[in-house]
């Protein structure tokens, strides 16, 4: 059974251990200090012996495709020339960074930030299809705004091309890996799910034809980039409201069977993802982050983002109601992560909730022979997210414990996973832990040198 400290293959790029950290929002942009602010957010990371670092959603495109403010865009060569300063020193730690490539489609700020559609009027919102009657629904009331421009297939070829050029600039730069962001209702889900896909070309008509796009962007990939790995999202809309208001979704056993058609395809690993077809607290699962939303610092910006005080109002009743529904759920991806990995014999990466180092031992199978589910190992790494913005230097703690054969309290991350981190992000605020008690613990732990790694 693997331990975390064991290294692992993903197409054919040696990662030195099985800890990563998940991709997160650095809002970094694309501005003179951009490059600086992305070394400052996932350097330390290395630094605490991570294996591998995944730099966040980052837009393939030059205009629109954004979801939240801040995104790095990858479209001009010249730019990301400029990151291999950024894979250069998370290099010098031993590590290795792949590079999450995206496209908000529906999702965009085009649809849902109120002043970023006034400042950009001619920006269309790219749509997989004609929305859903459900979303047609609450443009009608006044809550989502929708004007789509449906894609072409030629303009399909196009977006797929685009992640191709972005691909190829990456691995100029100096990056390990390519990392599709293929859940979190980005426009791969909804090429992927049937919520959103009712195509009528070879893009969509049946479960094949949906998984025809990333089969595209995989060629474009490998023509453009050559044999560097490729992993994606893998999404089951399992948590998507219910019947009636939504019927067709991607089940578990669909996300499976896309999991496994993709290693046929050529991916050389598969992250399994609980997910939603809208977004919302599916993805961040914990408690309504009440701090957050009172800032008085950040009520204007809200404003601004949702179009007034009353919709801020709304995001913000909306958000209390998911949490209640989405509660904080210990690994709530290790059945869907194990199903897939009894099916296909590319690494399945884990996240989602994990938060102790005895936990990962469970998914990885080293605890006793168990994993964390039953029967096989769920995983053959393990990722977070949330908890380096509460610990940059997180690996340090845990990769430190696994040496030393014991579980104890050193070995719990800090992350409450309250959320207060994640709300602010709708203004560009960058991800940082703000909760007091949290930051308290922190700076006990690095008095004591807990962050320190031991010397080799």
């Amino acid at each position: 059974m693997a331990t975390l400290e064991d290294p692992i293959e993903i197409g054919g790029v040696t990662i030195p251990n099985r800890l990563y950290r998940a991709p997160l929002l650095e809002c970094a942009g694309n501005g003179p200090d951009a490059v600086d602010a992305l070394i400052d957010d996932l350097d330390p990371a290395a630094e605490s012996g991570v294996g591998l670092v995944c730099q966040g959603a980052t837009i393939v495109r030059g205009d629109g495709g954004c979801a939240a403010p801040g995104m790095t865009r990858v479209h001009d060569p010249d730019f990301v020339s400029r990151l291999s300063r950024l894979t250069d020193r998370i290099h010098g730690y031993g590590s290795r960074i792949f590079v999450q490539l995206e496209h908000g489609g529906l999702r965009s700020m085009e649809t849902w930030h109120a002043e970023y559609r006034r400042e950009h009027p001619d920006l269309e919102q790219l749509a997989v299809s004609r929305p859903p009657w459900q979303l047609r629904l609450l443009d009608r009331l006044g809550f989502l705004s929708y004007d789509p421009h449906v894609l072409s297939t030629d303009e399909v070829y196009e977006l797929a091309a685009d992640f191709g050029r972005a691909a190829a600039s990456a691995v100029d730069a100096g990056y390990d890996g390519i990392h599709l962001a293929g859940a979190n209702m980005g426009i791969v889900q909804q090429f992927l799910s049937p919520f959103y896909n009712r195509r009528d070309d070879e893009f969509g008509g049946s479960p094949e034809a949906r998984l025809e796009f990333l089969a595209v962007v995989r060629d474009e990939i490998r023509e453009r980039a050559g044999d560097v790995p490729l992993m994606t999202k893998v999404p089951a809309e399992t948590p998507a409201p219910p019947a009636p208001v939504v019927r067709r979704k991607l089940s578990l056993e669909d996300g499976v069977e896309i999991a496994r058609r993709l290693e046929k395809i050529g991916y050389d690993a598969v992250v399994p993802v609980q997910t939603s077809v809208v977004w919302d607290m599916s993805i961040v699962r914990g408690e309504y982050p009440e701090r957050a939303w009172n800032n008085e610092g950040l009520q204007a910006e809200y404003d601004a983002a949702f179009g007034g005080a009353a919709r801020k109002r709304l995001v913000s009743l909306a958000n209390r109601i998911q949490s209640l529904r989405y509660d904080f759920e210990p690994a709530w991806n290790a059945d869907f992560c194990r199903r897939v990995r009894e099916r296909v014999s590319i690494p399945v990466l884990a996240e989602g909730g994990i938060r102790e180092r005895e936990e990962m031992d469970q998914l990885l199978g080293g605890a006793n022979g168990e994993s964390f589910t039953s029967g096989t190992p769920a995983c053959d790494m393990v990722g977070m997210a949330r908890p380096f913005y509460a610990e940059p230097k997180l690996g340090a703690r845990l990769l430190e414990s696994g040496t030393g054969g014991e579980t104890s309290e050193r070995t719990r991350v800090l992350c409450e996973s309250c959320n207060n981190c994640t709300v602010p992000q709708v203004t560009g605020a960058p991800g940082i832990c703000r909760t007091p008690d949290v930051l308290r613990a922190r700076g006990e732990l690095e008095r004591e040198g807990a962050y320190e790694r031991p010397e080799s």
